[in-house]
């Protein structure tokens, strides 16, 4: 293959669906025909030498080759774009629909100051939420359910940080700021009068704030380390659901210190340090590599991290001191 005979729009159907994952997709992002798109693929893997992606029952697989040429072709291209079509952004005038995803609780925190800014300087921007039923929002990026998720998602981040993963991610994350995990119970709660140990821990009935509804969690992996388990008496979906009922019964659960006050009955819980050690709660940006380079996409990302700064930085610093 000589670069000089190579079709250079060819690589830009190769990075669509190298970011979408699907012929469909990529090809609605192109204003293309799959079957054009098919065909370009077809003309590349003779050009290349190599089958470049593999067809899966969830989409298309990237072969090894894929993935070792896509960062410096993805590179490239944005930079072309960049020097050919400058950025040019007026959110005042923009007229974009965004969905987001994240916990309850969560949005209770970035909504209001989201909502003041948009209906002050971005008129036409709109807002929808989309419910977090899960840790791993990765396949609702890149079906386009959402455009952009923020919450805790233990484990994908440390593989989107490249400790675990060789190979390119279409999926971006930032770290908005870091906080704990509390016990949490009603104020006059027995085991609110004393200091927590791990037995009256344990030996007590527990909620359990989980997306899937699985009786099992971080809190009960760290126990199970140690030999030892707790009852799981509720699950909720909803952390306000979850301040609700330990507000009003002898229920205990453990929740990021940061949310309690969300959970609008703050005046009537207390929190307890646990026990044992836990990981510190990351909450993270999540983001498709298609929307890198989306002006309105790129504004709300610095509001949101400019947000995160002025609202939340004294939670990293005081999880940091602990």
């Amino acid at each position: 293959m000589s670069f000089l005979t190579l079709d250079l729009n060819l690589l830009r159907v190769f990075d669509a669906v190298m970011t979408e994952q699907n012929l469909t997709r990529a090809a609605n992002r192109l204003a293309m025909t799959q079957p054009a798109v098919s065909n370009a693929l077809k003309r590349l893997r003779e050009s290349l030498n190599d089958e470049l992606l593999i067809r899966t029952a969830h989409g298309v697989k990237p072969t090894q080759y894929a993935e070792e040429i896509w960062p410096a072709i993805r590179r490239a291209l944005i930079e072309l774009e960049t020097a050919i079509a400058p950025e040019a952004f007026d959110v005042a005038r923009a007229h974009i629909t965004f969905q987001m995803a994240m916990a309850d609780a969560t949005a209770v925190l970035w909504l209001p100051d989201l909502i003041n800014t948009i209906e002050r300087d971005a008129p036409e921007l709109n807002i929808r939420m989309v419910p977090l039923t899960t840790r791993d929002p990765r396949q609702m990026l890149v079906r386009g359910d959402v455009d952009l998720a923020i919450g805790f998602f233990p484990g994908v981040t440390e593989q989107l940080s490249g400790s675990q993963t060789t190979s390119a991610s279409p999926i971006h994350h930032e770290r908005l700021y870091t906080g704990e995990y509390v016990c949490v119970m009603h104020k006059d709660h027995p085991l609110a009068q004393e200091p927590l140990t791990l037995d009256s821990y344990c030996n007590a009935h527990h909620l359990l704030v989980s997306f899937s509804g699985r009786a099992h969690g971080l809190i009960d992996e760290t126990l199970s380390a140690m030999g030892r388990k707790r009852r799981i008496l509720l699950t909720v979906n909803q952390f306000f659901t979850a301040g609700r009922v330990v507000s009003s019964s002898d229920l205990i659960t453990v929740l990021p210190r940061h949310l309690i006050d969300s959970t609008g009955m703050s005046d009537v819980l207390v929190a307890r340090e646990l026990p044992f050690q836990t990981p510190d709660v990351h909450v993270d940006m999540l983001w498709h590599e298609r929307d890198v380079r989306n002006p309105g996409h790129k504004w709300l990302r610095a509001h949101l991290v400019k947000t995160a700064h002025d609202k939340f930085s004294h939670i990293t610093e005081a999880s940091h001191k602990e």
